[in-house]
């Protein structure tokens, strides 16, 4: 499964180019049911605590309140609260995590289309997610929380802990679809959305994804996982913003089964291939225990154990699937480090081509599909368009609509 197959995928561009984006759908819409990806749905927090990590944090809160994604949490100081009460604790006698002591959480809004179309409640320009797909929906004659939903989770766990999620998610799809005059949905889903989606199909039989589920879209989907994982693990992410340190970040971000999911897939990379480099020792997809350990981390190895089988699972979907994704654009391939520098010091990069955050072979495992399903592939990429950037370029939009709009003609 390492070589992606030469046989070009299906196209859309002669059945879909040309001609203003609702012209093609003569009939009702049918429903469309978005899966968010990593950090992309809403979390909100109650707390009784008996110790905070210092004296700006709340230790109890009447109700729950918003916690991401809420931008006045994210500032200097006060980000330790928040860091505090968002990690994970992992128990490897049970093999699951848990909120810290006095922090209960939960996932507003599953089946509305606010929380994945807006992170931060105050609608925030920065927490626009979903909005633009959304927006443009509704001008076509889709109406919210009908034929529009949203299925968020909490994308901090990986599909291990994440089992009523999946039992929720089949609940609303047929309930789409018979709010939809019983047409078959369309799943969009973004990033780890999309192997979530993929995860879910797995355990669908294909009797139930053939009458309720028309076709799978797929924005920068991970399929292989992601070198800049590695990268999180050893320093951090900063969320794009040059306000917030990645070290003060990683203090949350190690904790999350999810990261662990995201490492690169040794159905992805060759055992001998070199993902971090170091004077002492050079780390491939064969080595990640002792790269966490090396790290100070032995409870990532233990998440990776955990989460390992959902990577060696690549199995198809069986539904149509559009993969959309961009590429050209400067992404880690390798973590290089200096003589003395690992693992305390801050690593070098090896780039390769990709969407900025996944690598283009892990985006393209979409075509490792091609001939095994009866069901079409239709691959379509964009030059230089980046991760996040995918949900509001106005030609992946223009594709959504016209995809919608012709599968409900």
């Amino acid at each position: 499964m390492r070589c992606i197959p030469l046989t070009p995928p299906h196209s859309l561009k002669d059945e879909m180019n040309g001609g203003p984006v609702f012209e093609m759908r003569d009939g009702p819409p049918r429903g469309y049911l978005t899966v968010p990806g990593d950090g992309g749905s809403q979390v909100e927090a109650r707390l009784h605590k008996k110790q905070v990590v210092h004296y700006l944090c709340e230790k109890n809160t009447d109700g729950f309140f918003n916690i991401w994604l809420n931008l006045e949490l994210l500032v200097p100081l006060v980000i330790d609260c928040w860091i505090d009460n968002m990690k994970l604790i992992y128990n490897n006698k049970t093999r699951t995590t848990s909120n810290p002591e006095g922090v209960e959480t939960r996932i507003p809004g599953f089946g509305d289309t606010k929380s994945v179309e807006w992170l931060d409640p105050t609608q925030a320009s920065a927490g626009a997610y979903f909005k633009d797909i959304a927006a443009a929906l509704v001008n076509i004659g889709y109406e919210r929380n009908v034929s529009i939903r949203g299925a968020p989770y909490d994308f901090r766990k990986a599909p291990n802990e994440n089992g009523e999620y999946f039992i929720q998610l089949k609940v609303l799809i047929e309930e789409t679809y018979t709010s939809n005059n019983k047409q078959p949905v369309v799943l969009v889903a973004h990033s780890m959305g999309a192997l979530m989606s993929l995860h879910f199909l797995q355990l669908q039989s294909q009797r139930w994804k053939d009458q309720y589920v028309r076709a799978l879209v797929t924005l920068s989907g991970p399929w292989g996982g992601s070198v800049k994982s590695l990268k999180v693990f050893a320093v951090g992410d900063n969320l794009g913003t040059y306000v917030l340190r990645e070290s003060t970040l990683k203090d949350e971000q190690i904790t999350c089964p999810s990261l662990a999911w995201l490492m690169p897939s040794s159905l992805f990379w060759r055992p001998a291939e070199v993902l971090v480099q170091t004077d002492k020792k050079n780390y491939t997809v064969q080595d990640f225990q002792a790269y966490l350990s090396a790290l100070g981390n032995p409870n990532g190895w233990e998440m990776r154990k955990d989460v390992e089988k959902y990577s060696l699972n690549f199995s198809p979907p069986g539904v149509e699937v559009h993969c959309l994704h961009g590429q050209g654009v400067q992404t880690v391939d390798t973590l290089t480090y200096a003589a003395g520098k690992f693992p305390d010091g801050y690593p070098g990069f090896i780039y390769g081509d990709g969407d900025g955050t996944v690598n283009k072979r892990s985006l393209e495992g979409c075509l490792l599909w091609q001939g095994q399903q009866r069901q079409k592939i239709y691959h379509q990429t964009y030059p230089t368009l980046d991760h996040m950037g995918i949900l509001r370029d106005d030609r992946v939009v223009a594709y959504i609509t016209r995809l919608v709009s012709k599968l409900s003609g």
